[in-house]
């Protein structure tokens, strides 16, 4: 299995405990799965690389969520964000594409410590509560999918903004990520991204997440609620950071 996966076998188990720690991250708060693999995945693979196993990833995490996101999720604001991503997703997959690996990764964890910083500012952007700021939100989730497989940072930015209970704003994440997935594999294939290496290095890594998920939704309690968001904002900025460094200094 390891040979057919083409990666040394500590690279490997890495990988396991990075799904399984995202994996955990997803089922509290719904959303950071993708953002926390990239942010530390990427010292081993480049980001296009790391986008297509992520599909995996996030689909088996959202098989394991989405009846309790359905129940809680506000489905028209899902809607029109998953037509807006789906505008997007092509975009971002080109400038993935056209981009060197080592700025691509740059890029990749600059995009999650931007997001991840103005949410924990608690920034509020009311133009984001029309129409318009509904779609390009959804375009903008979907371009950032295309290039870091972080669009759940857009989309949560979006729901910040509208003042949403954290249960509801967890549920509409869950459901967003989960309805995106299959325009995502869609244009993921015609891009030529998602090949048979990928679906095999995403289908090894998914028990791992899949565990993570299940001890992750344990924790997500009533009490908890008031701090699940700052908690993994304060990750993915701490993380992202670290690997910026680490790319910028050329350890």
């Amino acid at each position: 299995m390891i040979d057919a996966l083409a990666l040394p076998t500590e690279h490997v188990l890495w990988l396991v405990l990075i799904c399984f720690f995202a994996g955990m991250v997803r089922g509290f708060s719904g959303f950071a799965l993708s953002a926390v693999v990239m942010a530390i995945g990427v010292i081993f693979l480049p980001p296009i690389a790391l986008i297509p196993m992520l599909w995996f990833q996030e689909i088996t995490a959202s098989l394991f969520m989405v009846r309790g996101g359905w129940a809680d999720a506000n489905r028209k604001t899902v809607t029109g964000l998953v037509l807006g991503s789906a505008v997007g997703v092509p975009i971002g997959l080109t400038l993935t594409q056209s981009l060197p690996v080592e700025t691509s990764k740059l890029v990749a964890l600059s995009i999650i410590v931007v997001l991840a910083a103005t949410q924990l500012t608690k920034l509020r952007m009311p133009f984001l509560a029309t129409r318009a700021g509904l779609w390009g939100s959804g375009i903008l989730a979907g371009i950032v999918t295309g290039l870091a497989h972080v669009g759940g940072m857009v989309v949560a930015l979006y729901v910040l903004a509208s003042n949403a209970p954290a249960r509801e704003m967890r549920g509409s994440l869950v459901l967003f990520l989960f309805a995106s997935s299959a325009i995502s594999l869609i244009t993921l294939t015609l891009f030529g991204v998602m090949n048979g290496q990928a679906a095999l290095r995403g289908l090894a890594l998914a028990p791992a997440s899949a565990l993570g998920v299940v001890v992750g939704k344990t924790l997500f309690r009533p009490a908890w609620e008031p701090y699940y968001k700052l908690f993994c904002l304060c990750l993915l900025i701490v993380l992202a950071t670290l690997g910026i460094l680490r790319q910028s200094i050329g350890a």
